[in-house]
């Protein structure tokens, strides 16, 4: 007898699920039962003033990855991974010998190779828009959700 799969929710959707529930209480609800290393990481980077992005602000020239969700193209949750070759943390580049110019090519090769929400997704986080574009995903929300100190550390 074959198993059923059960259909895991790209990042960009779980956020429109936290953007579309009105309290916060269900808002953390919702990020709690999402709670995985990957997404973590992801709001992370996009929540965490230690987590600087080693590029320019703005969209980049890229071409869209149009094929529709969950087909086609790579996962946040796969792709968190190289997020070490755009950021830096308290200072400290994580991947200090990548120069600027294959820093930027890798991430449009990371965008192109996304869904369109999920590469939406990550360039509010390099922006800082994140509460801008998901209403509700706040600093706040993240650390009750996902048990976080103020240094964005789990609470043992």
């Amino acid at each position: 007898m074959a198993q059923e799969q059960t259909y895991t929710p790209l990042f960009h959707e779980i956020l429109d699920m936290v953007h579309k529930v009105k309290t916060k209480s269900d808002k953390v609800r919702v990020l709690s039962q999402h709670n995985s290393d990957a997404l973590r990481w992801v709001l992370r980077s996009g929540l965490d003033p230690a987590v600087k992005w080693l590029l320019p602000k703005g969209k980049p020239p890229f071409i869209a990855n149009d094929a529709p969700d969950g087909t086609e193209h790579t996962r946040l949750s796969r792709e968190y991974r190289t997020l070490d070759n755009y950021i830096s943390l308290n200072g400290v580049p994580a991947k200090p010998d990548l120069n600027q110019n294959r820093r930027e090519t890798l991430f449009i090769q990371l965008l192109e190779g996304l869904s369109v929400g999920e590469a939406e997704l990550i360039l509010a986080c390099k922006d800082r828009n994140l509460a801008k574009i998901y209403k509700g995903m706040s600093v706040n929300v993240a650390k009750e959700a996902f048990r976080w100190d103020d240094n964005f550390m789990l609470i043992k």
